[in-house]
């Protein structure tokens, strides 16, 4: 089935990848790996893109990456086509070295920029390249060793990341190990690989339909995010007026505190705990399914929901990935905060 037209704006993140072509290994040594961060290095610099995670592996290429102005189809076909031309002058051998074209996926930034920075850097240990948290520290082909500040960074912002979990860099640095070795043991993720739509006689068919009577969840390939943005997007490509999600401080005020007390009627908690940092255990469910349905199902992004719950935003999105594990063992539960989600929906501008 043919891929639909790459998806790309200005201040979009991208999850790219590229293979070798039949899988072949891209690399004969070190020097051909170290030739293509340097030229990864340059041009992040020469196009003022944003490299947040990175990682090479035998036979194929991740990126998480925030093109510059040029866009991303210009900043991979440098990188891209680059690296094919000084591998085969340097190996002497001629035709095609990469499969097809690139892969991108656009990602909703606010719910998976950190989980994509931990998958991407955990590559090696899936592939058995690594062995332990403190090989991966010092392993040269991938942007962990740069969060970690045994690498020099350069070129890679290691500030952004860093930032979403602490300050000053010293602790984030601990809180980003942890946060990468409670992943450790995690294998492949195909929830991180974008969602599905199949094109069918030039209209969208989807893939998956929400339980329980409620409206199709909107999904396509080329897009890692919930159901709210992916309809943005998608309605942004079709040249349609983009979906309004213009909140006032009041709306957003009162959307929350609804889900929250909704929460604490359900979990028979106090309101103010709720909305709290509260560790509590019924508490802190309660706090990840609000956080879950005000970032996935109102399209509040994590700041927002973290300044309504008086939070930090690395623990609304904890909340986020905690409270999507439990609506997806029981879904039922959301049936609970449905008044609350239709009542504060926006539909209109």
């Amino acid at each position: 089935m043919p891929r639909g037209p790459r998806l790309d704006y200005p201040g979009a993140l991208h999850h790219a990848i590229f293979r070798g072509l039949e899988r072949r290994e891209l690399f004969v040594d070190d020097e051909d790996r170290q030739r293509l961060v340097d030229r990864l290095g340059h041009l992040v610099q020469d196009t003022r893109a944003a490299v947040y995670a990175w990682a090479l592996m035998p036979n194929h290429v991740h990126l998480l990456v925030r093109p510059g102005p040029s866009g991303l189809s210009k900043l991979m076909q440098r990188f891209v086509g680059w690296y094919a031309a000084a591998f085969n002058r340097r190996h002497h051998r001629h035709g095609h070295l990469m499969q097809n074209r690139f892969k991108s996926i656009l990602v909703e930034e606010d719910a998976y920029l950190l989980e994509l920075v931990r998958y991407l850097h955990l590559n090696p240990v899936r592939a058995g390249l690594v062995r332990t948290i403190e090989e991966l520290a010092h392993y040269p082909w991938t942007g962990h060793a740069r969060l970690m500040g045994t690498t020099a960074a350069r070129w890679q912002d290691v500030d952004f990341v860093l930032a979403q979990f602490t300050r000053p860099p010293d602790r984030a640095r601990r809180a980003y190990h942890d946060f990468v070795l409670a992943g450790w043991r995690h294998g492949q993720r195909p929830d991180l690989q974008g969602g599905g739509l199949r094109r069918r006689r030039g209209c969208w068919e989807p893939v998956d339909e929400l339980r329980r009577g409620r409206e199709a969840e909107a999904t396509d390939e080329r897009i890692l995010g919930g159901s709210p943005f992916v309809q943005q997007v998608l309605a942004q490509v079709n040249g349609e007026r983009p979906i309004p999600r213009r909140w006032t401080a009041l709306e957003r005020q009162r959307a929350v505190r609804s889900l929250v007390e909704r929460g604490a009627r359900v979990w028979d908690q106090c309101p103010a705990t709720v909305a709290s940092s509260c560790k509590r255990q019924a508490s802190a469910t309660a706090r990840a399914v609000v956080c879950v349905l005000a970032v996935e199902r109102l399209g509040l992004s994590l700041t927002q929901v973290a300044d309504e719950l008086g939070v930090s935003k690395v623990s609304v999105w904890r909340g986020v990935q905690k409270g999507r594990a439990l609506l997806a063992r029981a879904p039922h539960i959301e049936r609970d905060f449905l008044p609350a989600l239709e009542r504060h929906t926006p539909h209109g501008p």
